[in-house]
This record gives structure tokens, C-alpha cells and sequence, in this order.
């Protein structure tokens, strides 16, 4: 397995434009909470315990980023979990409601993602590793981490490997003077 390092070092070269970073704090989380709606209404019950895939999604999503770094990790599962806690009272509404919540989350999250990497000019991560539907949630908590002036030394680490990130818009406006 990769080290968080390569993986965010990775995941970082697709997103270098503060706009398409943006973008993925409000895209991102908007397709994790639609995958564990639609995820979360399927049920069985195992000795008294409810299970749905959403619960064995989040059971295994958690471990990976635990191996990666156990800090991070516990911070992951504790959000996706309350995303999961999220999804399971979407997923109590009546079918049309908790299928539109699932779809409308998914695409109208995903419409905002192509919109950023239209911006940054780069294809999605994913489409050339597919652990990038992994490492996204985790980018964006890192992020977050970074703006708050938290994790400097992997901030430094990926902006020696993927480059600073910049505010495109910004440079097209002043290359126009």
C-alpha cells in the first residue's frame, strides 16, 4: 500500500487550482453523503445488530485510512460515520424522497466537481487511479487541516511533490494587463 504521502501527493497533482480545491469542499462531501444514502436502506439484521452497506463500507473505508495514518484515520471514521448517521435518517423517508436525496446529492455533487476540474484543466484523479474515489474525502479533510494551519510539515511534503497551489482566475487576470 501507498503511503499517505504518495497518495495525497498524488491526488494533489490533479488539484492544484484553489477553485477546483473549493469546489471539492462542497462536491465531495455531497457525493460521500449520497453513497451512503442510497447504501444505507438496505438492511439485515446479524444477533440484534443492524447491517447495511453503508455500515460495512464505512467498517472497511476506515481501516484503509487508518493504515494510512492512524490520526487521520480516526478522524475519517469518525465523519464518515456521522455521515452514515446522516444517511440512515434520509434513508427512513418514504422511497421517492430517500432516492431523490441519494441522486440529487450524487449528481448535483459531481456536476460541482467537473466544474473545478474544468477550471484547473485536469481530468479527475480517479480516471487514472481509481483509489482517487478513496483518497478524495480524505484530500479535502486534509485540506481543511491545511487552511487551518494544521499538518505543515505533509503540507510541505505535497507542495514539494505536486507544486503550490494557485488561484488560476487570478493569474488569467493579470496576464491580461
Amino acid at each position: 500500500m501507498k503511503r499517505l504521502e504518495d497518495q495525497l501527493s498524488m491526488y494533489a497533482m490533479y488539484h492544484r487550482d484553489i477553485r477546483n480545491i473549493w469546489t471539492h469542499f462542497v462536491g465531495v462531501p455531497m457525493i460521500v453523503l449520497a453513497v451512503v444514502t442510497l447504501l444505507s436502506r438496505p438492511q439485515i439484521e446479524i444477533h440484534e445488530l443492524i447491517v447495511t452497506p453503508a455500515k460495512a463500507l464505512l467498517l472497511l473505508v476506515g481501516i484503509y485510512y487508518i493504515f494510512l495514518n492512524v490520526k487521520l484515520g480516526i478522524a475519517m471514521t469518525a465523519l464518515l460515520s456521522l455521515a452514515v448517521l446522516a444517511a440512515e435518517q434520509i434513508a427512513m423517508l418514504p422511497t421517492s424522497q430517500w432516492l431523490a436525496w441519494g441522486v440529487c446529492l450524487f449528481v448535483v455533487g459531481w456536476i460541482i466537481q467537473f466544474i473545478g476540474h474544468y477550471w484547473e484543466g485536469k481530468k479527475p484523479a480517479f480516471f487514472d487511479d481509481i483509489r482517487g474515489l478513496l483518497i478524495g474525502p480524505l484530500f479535502v479533510v486534509v485540506e481543511a487541516c491545511f487552511l487551518m494551519g494544521f499538518l505543515q510539515s505533509l503540507q510541505a511534503t505535497i507542495v514539494l511533490r505536486a507544486g503550490e497551489v494557485v488561484n488560476k482566475s487570478a493569474q488569467n487576470v493579470a496576464g491580461t494587463d
